[in-house]
């Protein structure tokens, strides 16, 4: 028993620490990237239109979707919300088998 928790706690652990990878690897892609993009706007066609902010802007909602994700920033449906439900249904499950 003691080795499968552990086993559970590490594997959790794992994925969690993965997660957080994924995260920060695309959060520095779109820094260097969005970066590069203004350098070459600005290179080009100086002040004058910010072509680059329409990359920034689509790719900056997907970057904003993953944090939401990764740092269960949901207050509606994240992984919190999501425990307390199953706790409820287990619990409610237990109380239907009681009066069977």
């Amino acid at each position: 028993m003691d080795t499968t928790n552990k086993g559970n706690k590490y594997i959790r652990a794992r994925e969690r620490v993965d997660e957080l990878k994924s995260f920060y690897g695309n959060l520095t892609s779109y820094v260097l990237v969005i970066s590069g993009l203004a350098l070459i706007n600005y290179f080009t066609n100086g002040f004058g239109y910010m072509w680059f902010l329409w990359a920034a802007f689509g790719w900056g909602i997907g970057v904003l979707f993953h944090a939401i994700k990764t740092f269960d920033l949901n207050p509606f449906f994240g992984k919190q919300w999501e425990k307390r439900k199953i706790e409820e249904i287990m619990r409610n499950e237990e109380q239907n088998d009681k009066w069977k």
